[in-house]
């Protein structure tokens, strides 16, 4: 049987070296400010209505496409019976990309607000593509309907 004193010492034993795992494995370029947690917030409460216009901005997409496409007549047709379940599944995807992308930044964005400094997005699409709805301030912007498809040059 393991006396007390002996169990005492072993446990702070493996509390040091766990502590100094976690210390060691802390990635130190990983600062995060309230720019992150801004951008997890907006994530999280915009995928949603992001998933819920994926079938409006992949209809517009297909049309868009479809009217500015100089192929045959057969050709545009084939398009626009597929382009839109195709268009539909990368549109949801990318939301729900959005979304997990959201949680993953916002334990970062609430624990180093204090600590100056930002970490770089995790999915940068929300913030560069085009989208239905862009409104808000610099602080925090109002963005959905995005159209993860189109180029947007950057």
């Amino acid at each position: 049987m393991i006396s007390a004193r002996r169990f005492f010492l072993h446990r702070r034993v493996w509390l040091a070296a766990l502590i100094a795992l976690f210390m060691a494995a802390t990635p130190s370029p990983s600062h995060a400010g309230t720019k992150t947690l801004a951008r997890a917030t907006q994530n999280l409460l915009f995928f949603p209505f992001d998933i819920a216009l994926s079938p409006f901005t992949s209809a517009k997409i297909t049309w868009d496409s479809w009217r500015s496409s100089e192929d045959t007549k057969a050709v545009k047709y084939g398009y626009a019976l597929f382009a839109p379940i195709w268009s539909f599944s990368i549109e949801a995807g990318a939301s729900v990309i959005r979304g997990v992308a959201g949680a993953l930044e916002l334990l970062p964005g609430l624990a180093l607000v204090p600590f100056k400094g930002e970490m770089n997005a995790l999915y940068e699409l929300p913030e560069t593509q085009p989208a239905w709805v862009d409104t808000g301030t610099e602080a925090f912007k109002v963005k959905f309907g995005i159209n993860y498809l189109t180029s947007s040059g950057q």
